[in-house]
């Protein structure tokens, strides 16, 4: 039997989004058979290894990944014995779970191994079968990963700089949170818009996996219809989940974006501390920017 051909890498554009989204350095992709601590059975990802995270899409033609494992913890990999031909299974050991992997075939299998080990513990592990070319990309990984680490490290002194200057008009430098976020449900994101209109329309709040977050809008159409966004927390950037995902250095960058592109048709939601929810919201304590942005007056 012929042996099969490795997977076609995903088109440009897609690679360029992925990028994008990501913000990492693609260093091996493929299929895995996934089983996380939360699955009951193993879930067929097409799976991109950026710096020391796993990135699981549904298919090879996804742009918005739906999992992601950062590895950068790994305790150890161990293997596993299968009774299916053609077939490499192993546990990545980290400190909070343990997640099961499986390969269509045993050489994608050590090439997995190879490129988790080298990217985790920064060595080309000696205990894999490879061919010559394979271990000279894992050279090459190992080298990108390094001078990744490193630029990684610099970052934060020069990321305070950053922070000083003013990002957008309406930055609390008191409130790290942009105004209209609530600690609160779908179910109540929706409640606290339909209730109190004149409060604003827009909400920002945690998402379902307590990592991310959601954006829930009350559309005023001749039907008010409510609608939710998902928010990637993307490294240090924030992704909005949309037909053409858009990428932002921050949460107030994200509520931004939602006033300016509808023209301020969507308004942030600032709950009043009054008694009487029908008087203007009560600013005091919030950012005095909010106030002066002549979209959400």
């Amino acid at each position: 039997m012929m042996a099969k051909k490795p997977p076609k890498p995903a088109p440009r554009r897609i690679f360029q989004e992925r990028l994008k989204i990501t913000a990492l350095p693609l260093y091996f992709e493929g299929f895995l058979l996934v089983k996380r601590s939360g699955y009951r059975e193993f879930k067929h990802y097409w799976t991109e290894l950026r710096g020391t995270t796993l990135f699981f899409y549904t298919d090879k033609k996804s742009t918005i990944y739906v999992d992601k494992l950062d590895i950068i913890d790994l305790t150890r990999l161990t293997d596993r014995s299968s009774t299916e031909k053609n077939c490499a299974k192993f546990t990545l050991v980290l400190p909070k779970e343990e997640v099961q992997l499986k390969t269509e075939n045993t050489e994608s299998g050590e090439e997995w191994r190879g490129f988790i080990l080298t990217v985790t513990e920064l060595s080309v592990p000696q205990h894999v079968s490879l061919l010559p070319g394979q271990v000279i990309r894992l050279h090459e990984v190992l080298e990108r990963e390094k001078k990744r680490r490193i630029e990684t490290e610099q970052l934060p002194s020069t990321s305070v700089e950053k922070e000083k200057e003013p990002t957008e008009d309406y930055a609390d430098v008191l409130n790290p949170m942009p105004a209209c976020f609530y600690t609160v449900s779908r179910k109540e994101a929706t409640e606290m818009l339909e209730k109190n209109p004149s409060l604003g329309n827009m909400i920002l709040r945690p998402g379902s996996d307590s990592r991310n977050y959601s954006i829930t809008i009350r559309q005023e159409t001749d039907t008010p219809r409510i609608k939710h966004y998902k928010v990637m927390s993307v490294g240090k950037n924030y992704t909005i989940e949309l037909e053409k995902p858009v990428t932002l250095p921050n949460l107030f960058s994200v509520i931004d974006y939602f006033v300016k592109e509808t023209r301020g048709n969507l308004r942030p939601f600032i709950y009043s501390t009054d008694k009487n929810l029908g008087q203007e919201p009560n600013m005091e304590g919030r950012s005095e920017k909010w106030k002066k942005n002549p979209h959400i007056a």
